[in-house]
């Protein structure tokens, strides 16, 4: 059988207590800082855009060389060490 757990005050955390009045305090920080948040214009968007696929190119590309070098290294290694 389960045995039930009575919860009392003495039971309640000064931090547990404090939660709600977190929580409150954390909605009207987010109402504050709401008015300063700056959406980008369409070409800050596009430019930014163009910018992280070239870089995704870039760095599948190298990424591509260098499992390439090791891939053939780790080839060359094997052939090696099995004859």
């Amino acid at each position: 059988m389960a045995k039930a757990i009575a919860v009392t005050e003495s039971h309640i955390t000064p931090q547990w207590r404090q939660q709600p009045e977190r929580f409150w305090n954390f909605l009207k920080e987010v109402r504050a800082e709401l008015p300063k948040v700056v959406v980008p214009s369409k070409k800050e968007v596009q430019s930014t855009t163009v910018v992280v696929i070239i870089t995704v190119f870039l760095f599948a590309a190298y990424f591509y060389v260098v499992d390439a070098i090791f891939g053939r290294a780790m080839q060359t290694l094997l052939s090696w060490l099995t004859h």
